[in-house]
């Protein structure tokens, strides 16, 4: 009962918070459907019941805030739907339609118990936020700004953000360090969370620091293992998918089995259902560039053989050719050789038949003029002074001159000349 103090009726707290209590419980008997955020889960595993904060906001700010109770069976059965139906736990960080009773206890305060939660109209919250994120990056142009962006002919050097305990980051490891061609890639680890509201800031945050040595990077991977699309909702942010959009080297992405593709994935230059295909995806980017360089160099291993088969065959049959060409010339050379013999002996046999006839004839000529068989023929040699006497001109009267003959000398002394037609020379 309240209390009169100096004219002033006095309650208790307890009072008030039972006269609230009872307020409520006439007031506000049936059961409501309420759409919030569940800001946080507040999940206890040693007593299964879970307390979550609920929150609405406006422009980004809380403008209501309360406390809920799920209990562990209520938990189960809802936890179980979601798995079902959204093929994720439930979890904080989703906007949710939920069914719940008011309900004011004075020691803990004003609170909602869940009884149900509508995990269709979760999905339905998330697509109106991914179609607003895609209609935005229309809207600003950059839409498809990461997919083309040049590409590396051999991505070498990988950004990779994920979580170093993550199934998929393993998987994708395993693939890309174990690849049988022996190709190598360097891979560098940044990293941050990957699920909840919590992964915007914290993806976006590593894109800052890749981007701030942007040269060192050929490309970024963003890695994930599964989940379903109530888990991969952050990816459909718009600042998230911004960030990738307009990041000045391609970004892949391999976050999840989902067939509907969050916009992030959208922005990206590639996207891969698995990180085992995305890895995939890299390894065959290398076999793009090695095989044709393997085949290449096959081509010219092939061309250097058939070039060095058929520089053989010609050699070969140069040889052959050049042999019998020199066969030929040697047989037309001794040919030759026999008629400039032939020719040369005959005319040495005409050289020495005219050089006999003129031996001959110079000797049949030095026969004619020799001077014994002209004194036999009647002629005779006269000389003055021991010089032949040609001339009537070389002697005078009163000189000596003798004369041979064929049978003996005679020594004459000129007491006259006469001169024969040609000249008036005294008588001898």
């Amino acid at each position: 009962m309240p209390e009169l103090i100096q004219d002033k009726t006095i309650f208790s707290l307890l009072e008030v918070s039972r006269s609230i209590q009872k307020t409520l419980a006439e007031r506000y008997k049936s059961l409501y459907w309420i759409k919030a955020e569940m800001n946080k889960l507040n999940h206890y595993t040693h007593s299964g019941h879970c307390y979550p904060e609920l929150v609405e906001k406006q422009d980004g700010k809380i403008v209501a805030e309360i406390r809920s109770i799920l209990w562990k069976a209520d938990y189960t059965r809802i936890n179980n739907n979601f798995l079902k139906i959204a093929q994720e736990p439930l979890r904080e960080g989703i906007t949710m339609l939920f069914q719940a009773s008011i309900s004011y206890d004075p020691m803990y305060g004003l609170s909602l118990r869940i009884v149900d939660i509508d995990p269709t109209f979760t999905l339905g919250e998330l697509e109106k936020e991914k179609l607003d994120s895609i209609r935005k990056l229309k809207e600003e142009g950059i839409y498809e700004s990461n997919k083309s962006v040049p590409f590396p002919m051999v991505p070498k050097r990988l950004a990779i953000i994920s979580v170093e305990t993550s199934k998929g980051l393993s998987d994708f490891y395993k693939i890309i360090n174990q690849n049988p061609w022996g190709y190598r890639l360097e891979c560098t680890l940044f990293p941050a969370l990957l699920q909840g509201d919590k992964s915007i800031p914290s993806i976006i945050s590593q894109l800052a620091v890749i981007a701030a040595k942007i040269d060192a990077y050929d490309v970024v991977a963003i890695i994930r293992g599964g989940g379903g699309e109530v888990g991969l909702s952050s990816y459909n942010n718009y600042l998230l998918a911004r960030a990738i959009a307009i990041f000045p080297i391609p970004v892949l992405t391999g976050i999840g089995h989902s067939t509907n593709y969050t916009v992030s994935e959208m922005v990206a230059y590639k996207n891969a259902i698995t990180p085992s295909e995305l890895a995939d995806f890299l390894i065959q980017k290398y076999h793009n560039f090695a095989v044709p360089i393997d085949r290449a160099a096959e081509n010219i291993q092939q061309l250097i053989l058939t070039r060095f088969k058929e520089e053989r065959n010609m050699l070969s049959q140069l040889a052959t050719h050049i042999q019998w060409i020199g066969k030929r010339e040697i047989q037309a050379s001794k040919a030759n050789i026999q008629q400039v013999q032939n020719e040369l002996s005959a005319l040495v046999r005409l050289r020495l038949y005219e050089y006999k006839t003129a031996i001959a004839h110079t000797e049949r000529i030095i026969q004619l003029s020799d001077p014994i068989r002209l004194l036999k023929q009647g002629f005779s040699i006269t000389k003055i002074n021991g010089k032949l006497l040609q001339s009537a001109a070389q002697i005078s009267i009163g000189d000596v001159i003798h004369t041979r003959l064929e049978d003996g000398d005679v020594i004459s002394i000129v007491t006259d000349k006469s001169p024969n037609e040609k000249g008036d020379i005294d008588n001898v």
